[in-house]
C-alpha cells in the first residue's frame, strides 16, 4: 500500500474519534482530511490495482475494509470522504459502477502517484 502524506498521528486522530475523545479540528478540516485519506489510501490505489478507470461498490468496500483493518479506522468515518469525491466530480456514479473523471485517466495509465490536490485541480481546470 502506498502511503503518501499521511502520518501515523493523523491516522491515530481518526481512530481516536471512535474512542469518544474530543476532536480538535473543525468540521471542514475533518472532511478535507477524510477525503484526502480516502483518496490516497483507498480510491487511487484501488484504481492502480484494478488497472481500469471504474470500480464496483464491492471492490471499493474490500479495499476500504482492508485499509480500516490495517489502521484501526472506522469505515463510517470515511463515508463522508467518498460522498465528497462524488459531489466534487472526481468520481462519477454510473448505475453499479463508479468511474474516475476522464481527466485523471492518463495519470492512472502512467501509474503516477496523484494526491487529492492534483486530482481536484485536474477536475476543476478548463483546458
Amino acid at each position: 500500500m502506498i502511503l503518501l502524506h499521511t502520518t501515523r498521528k493523523e491516522l491515530e486522530h481518526l481512530s481516536s474519534e471512535k474512542a469518544g475523545r474530543q476532536a480538535t479540528k473543525g468540521k471542514h478540516a475533518k472532511s478535507t482530511e477524510r477525503r484526502r485519506l480516502l483518496w490516497e489510501h483507498v480510491i487511487w490505489p484501488l484504481m492502480l490495482d484494478l488497472d481500469r478507470s471504474y470500480f464496483t461498490l464491492e471492490e471499493y468496500h474490500q479495499k476500504r475494509n482492508q485499509f480500516c483493518t490495517l489502521y484501526g479506522v472506522q469505515p463510517s468515518s470515511l463515508s463522508g470522504g467518498f460522498i465528497s469525491l462524488v459531489v466534487r466530480g472526481v468520481l462519477e456514479r454510473n448505475h453499479e459502477y463508479y468511474s474516475l473523471h476522464y481527466r485523471l485517466i492518463p495519470y492512472m495509465r502512467a501509474r503516477a502517484i496523484v494526491d487529492i490536490g492534483t486530482a481536484l485541480k485536474e477536475v476543476y481546470s478548463k483546458h
